[in-house]
């Protein structure tokens, strides 16, 4: 979602403000803008693409070695340059439209009681540019100010309720710059001759891999050659509390090479992702599963059910999971969608392991829903990650950290399959905790799990006939999907994957459900995909999709070798190199992802950033 950078330096910081908003994009975003000290205030805004905002910047020769930067993913007010961050603060007295006034700000998430706030400050004269709850902060830091800019922000933030992160500076102290976070991540980057603010490490790649985390509550204050730091309660922090550490954020990961789209890449990166995430698993021991403080093994034995939280791509890695937890590890598993979950009533079981999923490690509804689980004593947590350095690591007891690498296309792909891979582990390692997992069958998932980036490859490599079935797809305009069992959260996943990028409605059912229902909207214009193994299901699937051809519905069927399943009038079939078993869903996600990717090159959607949607969703 919406991406922060800042800086206090000694020379032009613009040019490194604009590269770290590019390397922000994979966030997702509407609009995009800097500010930066130089005779008061000056700023350049957009609402087109990072690299327009850069020619709009070379063409007013903008310059100054204090500034912020911004790309905002719209939640009040619409996609408009008086919309875009940085928003200045305008006071009493000030001529809103000529003249700027003293304090410019970004931020990333949701003031709740900005209405109120808004009133308050308009009855004092302030006037407003913008529909955003943004320029509230603004106008009310202004409003505080007496020649200390920490101590405005800090009596700002009393009265803030809601997620924020925000990095702001005044013209007044043109070589200082505030950062503060609660509910939405920011980070300090160290150098030689410049800190910086940012919401992402990614964004400061290749200029400091020095990182100061910012914990929640936190309030920063970066000036020339040196910074302080307090904590919510503005207790100073020493060093050993918030420490430095060496993060590696490559900025090589933001290249496309020889491939057409980030999401492209990111499929055909899966083999290299599982065998990362894979990496050094020889056996199956709950130590993979160790937190900083915590055993796995204890944990595991003090547990008798698992809550899966996620949203999203993850909340359906999850659903997959919740078939292999019971099957396999024998556990009662259920799984909700992280942004419900705690908005109603339900029954706390000190003995159940809280499981979150993210990519991030920084989603606002999960982490959320964590911490509302951990509020009605569940207090076993664990997390399937990508980012190690996440607020989702830190506060979960136990973790294992995904080597998917950084996603930069907002549709996930090799994230999710790399979840499949640390859930399939986390199943496994229950199962051995409860006597369930013998020597033998260790060593035949162990062998199956090597063996996946081999599959993996041999999957991609049927991309030219999924290539086919885009053709069909792009003409269309809805779509079913249908699996059963474990498959039915990769028809789930397939669904969700077209609806993002190619903008084609699509649903998905359990296939045992058509006739209670979808049925009815079969006909020859509608596709219907269908995810069938040979497994025990097969002939039951096989009935559905006698039942689809029965009313004209045209079929785009995903095979295994074995199955019997032949092409013919109305039936499109591509085999799948092999049965996979339980790890099938990891095999049959990956013709789905390119099926949604083709068929929206297609159509000639924004494929990278599709319309509406953030990659990295950090507020409600």
């Amino acid at each position: 979602m919406c991406g922060i950078v800042g800086a206090v330096s000694n020379h032009n910081i613009v040019p490194i403000l604009v590269q770290g908003l590019a390397r922000l994009e994979y966030r997702g975003y509407d609009s995009c803008g800097v500010a930066v000290a130089a005779n008061g205030l000056t700023r350049a805004r957009s609402t087109a693409r990072v690299s327009e905002l850069m020619e709009q910047i070379e063409t007013t020769g903008l310059q100054g070695s204090t500034g912020i930067a911004h790309t905002r993913w719209a939640t009040h007010g619409a996609p408009a340059v008086h919309n875009a961050h940085p928003h200045f603060s305008h006071g009493p007295g000030v001529d809103a439209y000529s003249k700027p006034g003293r304090v410019a700000l970004v931020h990333n998430g949701i003031i709740e009681n900005h209405d109120e706030l808004r009133a308050a400050l308009q009855a004092k004269g302030y006037v407003f540019q913008s529909q955003t709850d943004t320029e509230v902060i603004a106008h009310l830091i202004d409003s505080l100010y007496d020649g200390d800019l920490f101590e405005a922000v800090k009596a700002s933030l009393a009265s803030l309720q809601g997620a924020y992160a925000i990095a702001v500076f005044c013209k007044d102290e043109p070589h200082r710059l505030i950062g503060a976070r609660a509910g939405s991540p920011l980070i300090l980057g160290i150098s030689p001759d410049a800190h910086y603010l940012a919401s992402d490490a990614m964004a400061l790649a290749g200029v400091t891999d020095q990182i100061v985390y910012l914990e929640e509550g936190d309030v920063a204050d970066i000036q020339l050659g040196k910074y302080w730091l307090v904590d919510k309660a503005f207790k100073a922090l020493t060093p050993d509390q918030r420490p430095v550490k060496t993060v590696h954020a490559h900025s090589g990961a933001a290249e496309l090479g020889p491939y057409r789209h980030y999401m492209q890449k990111e499929i055909f990166e899966q083999p290299r992702a599982i065998a990362d995430t894979l990496q050094g698993v020889d056996s199956i021991v709950p130590e993979l599963f160790d937190g900083a403080n915590a055993s796995a093994a204890r944990v595991f034995k003090d547990i008798d059910s698992v809550l899966i939280l996620a949203c999203g791509t993850s909340y359906y890695s999850g659903c997959t999971a919740k078939y292999w937890l019971e099957s396999i590890a024998k556990i009662p598993t259920q799984v909700e969608v992280a942004s419900e979950y705690r908005y109603r009533d339900s029954v706390p079981n000190p003995r159940t392991l809280i499981v979150t999923i993210t990519q991030s490690g920084e989603t606002a509804d999960t982490l959320a829903a964590l911490r509302h689980a951990q509020g009605l004593g569940m207090t076993h947590t664990l997390t399937i990650c990508n980012v190690a350095t996440s607020a989702m690591v830190r506060e979960c007891e136990l973790a294992y950290i995904t080597r998917a690498g950084v996603e930069i296309g907002v549709a996930s792909t090799k994230a999710f399959t790399a979840q499949l891979a640390g859930l399939f582990l986390l199943t496994l390692a229950l199962a051995q905790s409860r006597g369930l997992l013998s020597g033998p069958e260790e060593a035949r998932h162990i062998k199956a799990l090597r063996h996946l980036p081999a599959a993996l490859q041999a999957v991609l490599a049927l991309e030219p006939q999924v290539i086919a079935w885009s053709q069909d797809f792009a003409a269309k305009e809805n779509a079913l999907f249908l699996g059963r069992g474990l498959h039915y959260p990769i028809a789930l996943e397939g669904a969700l994957k077209l609806k993002e990028i190619s903008y084609i409605h699509a649903e998905a059912y359990p296939a045992g459900e058509l006739k209670h229902g979808p049925l009815a909207l079969v006909t020859s214009a509608m596709p219907v995909v269908t995810v069938a193994p040979n497994d025990a299901l097969l002939e039951k699937l096989k009935s559905n999709m006698h039942e689809v051809r029965a009313r004209g519905g045209v079929l785009y069927v995903l095979a295994d070798a074995d199955s019997h399943i032949e092409s013919s009038e109305g039936v499109h079939v591509i085999r799948m190199p092999e049965n996979y078993g339980e790890l099938s869903p990891m095999l049959h996600v990956v013709p789905l992802q390119l099926l949604a990717y083709h068929t929206a090159c297609a159509r000639g959607t924004d494929v990278d950033k599709p319309r509406n949607l953030a990659k990295s969703v950090t507020v409600e």
